[in-house]
């Protein structure tokens, strides 16, 4: 209300805020008690355009205190010189730290007179001067090292007050985006020319005769692009003595580093760890022989700045020759690959929308899209050989390797995240790439104004900036879209396009690039899909850019894409199958993911289209109770008409919940546990389901059901412990119903297990349905079926040692419970003897495991990788559990579990193993059973071996959780090495007496 009342009077109607305002004005002679002097006006308003007033103002404020005396002309000049008044209080209002440079530095602001401002060329010369480099006594340590921080200082305040002057006086000519990093590169090379002179000079008691040294320019200095704020990255390169090529390096950077900016050697050869300063030929060998993909990337900004120029020369045409041919390496896909991702995952999740750098949607997309471009077609045009991100856009988009306004809107959007990091840094001379928080609106202000933003049409300048940044942000995003995948649409159209249109050539080497194999068969794949002018293909053409994108991080982008056709064409008839990939950007990334892993799942989409809903929704996709999905299958295949009709129904429920499963299963959403859980009890019930129609097809048939039966699970199927590939192992038992005869009985019961057997094994694409029950007394020349009594008679009479041993994971599955639970009270006393194993017993149990071992494992593979039957694999640990219940599951009753992993818990809590011996047990059997799911769903087929190469081995780490950066390698190292440790408890504990 005072503010209103004293209007026009008031400091407020120039944008000044701190209530400290009048007084600072009327200290500086711009303010008397009733309003502003007369010939302060241009001042005032000057001090309302900046970014900040009142920081402007106090900036002024500590100036005139800081140098009273040279205040009275300070004060004129901003009245009357135009250029000052602009260039010192846009300074002033966005920068604290060239604010306190001057308030140290009194005089310094005369820099900023219209008549005295340096031009980029004069900066080397300048820092000369300061350290003295031409004089007869050259400043040398710190007094060099201080000497030169002033007046590279003074300089970048010069380059600043022209970069933001016309904020504040639009008068003045605002310099262009590369015109500051220009300047601003200019000053690096200088400081860097001078610390080489500083360098000479501490030097100069040795014999530097013969000795040479360049320096080279690497990142954002050699394409001259330099922020206010950057680390500069250089490499040398020397000849001579390189003791002193090194000595003058490492001199050279001291010097740089306390008095300017960071000197980062980190990007020569071998990193940190190799050598400061090599030759040559040093370096031609290494980049020859030994270089990684983004070495190479690097290399495209090298640039000689200062040291022996002749030989900067020649290093840079050796650069020459082995960045243009990087494209055609082995790895160059899988290391380009890397680095993406690598970039991606270097960003917390919580600061991913304001990482101006490193941000999906950042400055640093941008670049790798150029980069990667430049790479793979700049071996054939040499226009494309540019260094500068910006020169290189605009190259891509002349040569039509990126259509014209692509090119243009990135550029833009480029200089616009550019502009705003500059000002960031500005702010406090502190490198920073992060965006203020959106509730930050007062920083959000600042920044704004100091773009040069102002309100427009009722929004505040925070909402603007706020605005033009995502903006900026999401057509970033879809930079891989715009660079690389819709130009390969337009090669493959039947019009040709005006904007740009490869040659098949072209296409495939773009292909190739982003990580495809076979990149004609991916033509094709791309012609077939978007062939036509229906609405499907439209869609087709608006969704494959994403989807090419997105497979080409996945472990088989040909296999994906292929898959990705497969389906689309199976489910074109399915009226919302496009509809959902176009609309629900999560179920197009989870798709992609899956087709680009499995082969497995393709298949099952196919037949199961509806699962493909679910992947919008990950607590639908993994979070359905077992019991429940039991109940509902068992509820609908009960309402089928006849035994065709329901095993046909339980498999189309099957196969649902298989894929549902093994989609959550690759996407990181179920643990191995839950996942085989999930799969038993589908099983299962697919058992329950069919025992019940067969049962009714045969009473209909027979007029009466003579029997009871049950069906007793084993092995997996009973330890609740089945993955994809799993048989069902099972027991038949039946009991004759009253006024039957056992044989009629027996009858009865075989011939319903024979349908059950016949018709969940008839053949089919889905996972298969085998119903195995070898298990049985006497094996497969006993009979199928017996009744409760028989089993009794035999396992006491003729039981063996394995058959004891097969029972400890015996388990009611289907049919009449109360006969199912005797007969498991029934075999307690075989699988749990009394007394548990004599010893001859136990020799028994480690001859079959060490027989088993040998014979069974496929000759010429590699035994430390075999899942089931390797060293340290699933045979082990099992095998292990089920001695030690043998042996003593009478006496503990906890050890009576069908599970391996509760077995071995019980086993530590009853003290009868060592807890690290159960933790490298459970471990290895987790891991055995996880890659054994794993590469079922890889490789579409079951198997017990552990990929050791290629592609499936790729997708099998990834599934396993293990980093896309890792060689796939190391994840072999990790199962051999934990399958090992559990092998040494094996051996501890199987064979201890």
């Amino acid at each position: 209300m005072v503010e209103q009342a004293r209007g026009a009077a008031s400091p407020a109607r120039y944008g000044f805020t701190d209530d400290r305002a009048e007084g600072l004005l009327c200290a500086a002679g711009w303010w008397t008690g009733g309003g502003p002097e007369q010939s302060s006006t241009d001042v005032l308003i000057a001090l309302s355009r900046s970014a900040d007033p009142d920081l402007a103002l106090r900036g002024l404020d500590r100036i005139r205190e800081a140098d009273p005396e040279g205040w009275p002309a300070l004060s004129a000049a901003l009245c009357e010189d135009v250029g000052l008044r602009g260039r010192l209080i846009g300074v002033l209002g966005t920068s604290t730290a060239l604010g306190d440079f001057l308030v140290g530095s009194p005089g310094e602001w005369r820099r900023l007179t219209r008549d005295e401002c340096n031009e980029p060329g004069s900066f080397a010369d300048e820092l000369l001067t300061a350290v003295h480099a031409e004089d007869t006594e050259p400043l040398t340590g710190t007094v060099a090292e201080q000497a030169l921080k002033t007046g590279y200082r003074g300089l970048l305040l010069e380059i600043a007050a022209a970069d933001l002057g016309h904020v504040v006086e639009p008068k003045l000519d605002e310099p262009s985006y590369t015109e500051v990093t220009g300047r601003l590169t200019v000053l690096a090379e200088a400081a860097l020319i001078a610390g080489l002179a500083v360098a000479h000079a501490e030097l100069a008691g040795k014999d530097l005769d013969g000795t040479q040294l360049a320096v080279i320019a690497m990142g954002k200095c050699g394409g001259r692009e330099l922020n206010y704020v950057s680390d500069v990255d250089v490499i040398f390169v020397g000849e001579g003595d390189l003791q002193l090529a090194t000595r003058l390096a490492s001199t050279m950077m001291r010097v740089v580093n306390n008095a300017c900016f960071e000197v980062d050697a980190a990007l020569r050869p071998e990193g940190k760890a190799g050598a400061l300063v090599r030759t040559l030929d040093g370096h031609t060998a290494y980049y020859q022989k030994w270089a990684r993909t983004w070495e190479f990337q690097a290399l495209l900004k090298a640039r000689a700045v200062t040291g022996d120029a002749e030989l900067g020369a020649r290093y840079i045409d050796m650069v020459d020759e082995v960045v243009w041919s990087a494209a055609e390496r082995e790895n160059f896909v899988n290391d380009v690959q890397q680095m993406r991702r690598r970039v991606e995952k270097h960003v917390p999740a919580d600061l991913a929308d304001r990482e101006l750098k490193l941000g999906r949607g950042g400055l640093r997309d941008v670049e790798f899209a150029v980069q990667l471009l430049q790479l793979v077609h700049g071996r054939a045009d040499t226009e494309l050989r540019l260094r500068s991100t910006m020169d290189a856009l605009r190259a891509l988009g002349a040569g039509g390797y990126v259509g014209r306004d692509d090119a243009a809107e990135l550029e833009k959007s480029y200089e616009f995240l550019r502009t705003v990091e500059h000002r960031l840094q500005l702010r406090r001379l502190r490198r920073t790439h992060l965006f203020p928080d959106a509730s930050e609106t007062a920083e959000l202000r600042v920044l704004a104004r100091a773009i040069g933003i102002r309100p427009e049409r009722g929004r505040s300048e925070a909402a603007v900036l706020l605005a033009d940044f995502r903006r900026c942000v999401q057509r970033i995003r879809r930079l891989h879209e715009k660079l690389f995948y819709r130009p390969l649409l337009q090669s493959v159209a039947s019009v040709p396009s005006e904007a740009l249109r490869l040659n098949t050539k072209q296409a495939a080497q773009r292909l190739t690039a982003l990580g495809y194999a076979a990149p004609d068969g991916a033509l094709q794949h791309i012609r077939a899909l978007t062939a036509g002018v229906t609405r499907r293909a439209s869609i087709q053409h608006a969704l494959l850019p994403v989807i090419l994108d997105l497979l080409a991080d996945t472990p088989d982008p040909d296999g994906g894409l292929l898959a990705y056709r497969k389906v689309s064409e199976a489910l074109e008839e399915t009226p919302w199958y496009l509809r959902v990939l176009r609309d629900e950007g999560a179920v197009v990334e989870r798709l992609t993911c899956l087709l680009g892993t499995s082969k497995l799942v393709p298949d099952l989409l196919m037949r199961a289209p509806e699962v493909l809903r679910l992947l919008g929704d990950p607590v639908q996709l993994a979070g359905r109770d077992p019991v429940e999905v039991a109940n509902s299958l068992r509820a609908t295949v009960r309402r089928q008409p006849g035994m065709k009709a329901a095993v046909a129904a339980a498999r189309s429920l099957r196969r649902h919940e298989v894929l549902r499963v093994a989609a959550a299963d690759l996407l990181g959403l179920l643990d191995v546990r839950a996942v085989c859980e999930a799969l038993s009890s589908v099983w299962a019930a697919v058992l329950q389901s069919a025992l019940a129609a067969a049962i009714s097809q045969r009473h209909a048939e027979l007029g009466r059901a003579p029997a009871k039966i049950a069906v007793i699970g084993m092995g997996r199927l009973g330890g609740a412990e089945l993955g994809y590939g799993s048989d069902a192992d099972v027991l038949f038992v039946c009991e004759a119903d009253e006024g039957a005869e056992d044989g009629e009985a027996v009858r009865f019961a075989s011939s319903v297990a024979e349908i059950v057997r016949k018709r969940l094994g008839e053949p089919s694409a889905d996972p298969p349905l085998e119903v195995d029950a070898d298990l049985r007394p006497e094996g497969r020349g006993g009979p199928l079926v017996r009744t409760l009594e028989s089993y009794r008679a035999y396992y006491a009479r003729w039981g063996e040692v394995w058959e004891a041993q097969a029972l400890l994971r015996a388990r009611y599955i289907a049919g009449d419970a109360e006969l199912g639970k005797r007969f498991i009270e029934m075999v307690d006393a075989t699988r749990y003897p009394e007394g548990g194993l004599d010893a001859a017993r136990v020799r028994e149990v480690r001859r079959m495991k060490a027989r088993v071992q040998t014979e069974r494992i496929p000759r010429g593979s590699d035994p430390t990788l075999n899942t089931k039957l390797g060293r340290g694999g699933l045979a082990d640990v099992e095998w292990t559990v089920q001695l030690l219940q043998l042996r003593h599951a009478h006496e503990v009753p906890t050890l009576r579990t069908t599970s391996t992993p509760g077995a071995l818990a019980a086993l530590t809590e009853a003290g009868l193993l060592d807890p690290a011996d159960a933790q490298a047990l459970t471990e290895t059997w987790l891991l055995a059973t996880h890659v054994r799911n794993a590469t079922m769903l890889v490789r579409g087929k079951a198997a017990d071996q552990v990929p050791g190469s290629g592609r499936d081995l790729a997708a099998v780490a990834r599934v396993m959780g293990h980093s896309d950066e890792e060689d796939p390698g190391e994840f072999l190292d990790y199962y051999r090495r934990t399958t090992r440790r559990a092998h040494a408890a094996v051996e501890r504990v199987f064979f201890e007496d």
